[in-house]
């Protein structure tokens, strides 16, 4: 099972061997007399060495002969062996719902920030039973789907009446806590009220949540906040528009951050700043007053770096040992 399929969010790691399902321009290759470029021929394997914060941005995809290309997932294909697994028959998406130890409700609802129009988006952990782990179909590290708000499972492409529901195997969500992935470390952190269920190893994880908190959060919140400003500054000289959208949550990000480091734990309500994050998404404000006052809120989160009492890295040892015990309660 390629679980890239099962999840449109699925990010393909470093290192992971791809196929070219187009033809696709050689990065930095010049062009011949006629104007046209060398490119790599659809079908060409090579190995991704510079993955994307999220699938809006390209891939880099190195080959054997050191050529590069800059790729969208659309353009990848993960390469998979003609192995016994192939051959096995598939879960549907409903068999992991039993499996599913937590999941919360996240985006506009939990932050503060709903309308009448919000949708109510999920998250969640499953923890798969041992002979899933043993078997050689093993479970994919993330599933996404839509559910209709009578709880029917819908295909991922329908489009009304829908919530977007995202499920982490639970060792790809730890591993992502661990990176202070600012989605991971919000489904732990939002308000109780926000919890729709939770098992004993749910709470137990929930429990836990501080030891995922280190200096590291300001390294991967900061390269999300530079990911996002290249793309603005990208889409502008294109012609086009900032997404408002996009810039409200840079800045709510932001907020969130400055937070963290002081020793509160992730903001996921930020219902204090409801009106100017609203304003910036319904009246799209010139790009220099988002610009200017995300430099100004990162200028306090660095100092905030500089004097938080976060450790400096987070407690693997930790969470290790919760991992291990929850495998051990599905044997």
């Amino acid at each position: 099972m390629d679980p890239s399929q099962l999840s449109p969010n699925f990010i393909i790691s470093s290192g992971t061997q791809v196929v070219l399902r187009r033809d696709i321009e050689i990065s930095g290759a010049h062009a011949d007399p006629d104007g046209r470029r060398p490119v790599k021929k659809r079908g060409s394997v090579g190995v991704v060495f510079e993955q994307p914060l999220t699938n809006d941005y390209s891939y880099a995809v190195r080959f054997a002969d050191g050529e590069v290309v800059r790729a969208k997932k659309s353009d990848l294909t993960v390469r998979r062996s003609d192995a016994p697994e192939e051959e096995l028959p598939g879960r549907d998406v409903a068999a992991y719902e039993p499996q599913v130890i937590y999941r919360v409700r996240l985006g506009s609802w939990a932050f503060g920030l709903a309308d009448e129009h919000s949708d109510q988006d999920e998250r969640g952990v499953y923890l798969p039973p041992a002979e899933w782990d043993w078997s050689l179909q093993r479970p994919p590290e993330q599933i996404q789907f839509k559910r209709a708000p009578d709880g029917r499972i819908m295909d991922y492409n329908e489009k009304q009446g829908e919530n977007d529901v995202c499920w982490w195997e639970l060792e790809k969500f730890l591993r992502l806590a661990l990176k202070a992935n600012p989605n991971i470390l919000e489904a732990l952190y939002v308000p109780e009220e926000h919890v729709l269920f939770a098992s004993e190893q749910g709470r137990k994880l929930r429990e836990i949540r501080d030891k995922f908190l280190s200096k590291y959060l300001y390294q991967t919140y900061s390269g999300y906040v530079l990911s996002q400003f290249h793309k603005f500054h990208r889409d502008i000289q294109h012609g086009g528009k900032y997404k408002p959208k996009h810039a409200m949550h840079l800045i709510r990000l932001l907020y969130s951050g400055i937070e963290a480091l002081r020793g509160h734990g992730i903001l996921v309500d930020v219902g204090q700043h409801r009106e100017e994050l609203l304003r910036i998404k319904r009246e799209a404000p010139p790009f220099e007053e988002i610009h200017r006052k995300a430099l100004e809120l990162n200028q306090v989160f660095q100092a905030e770096c500089e004097r938080t009492r976060l450790p400096a890295h987070p407690d693997v040892a930790a969470v290790d040992h919760f991992l291990i015990e929850a495998r051990r309660s599905k044997v």
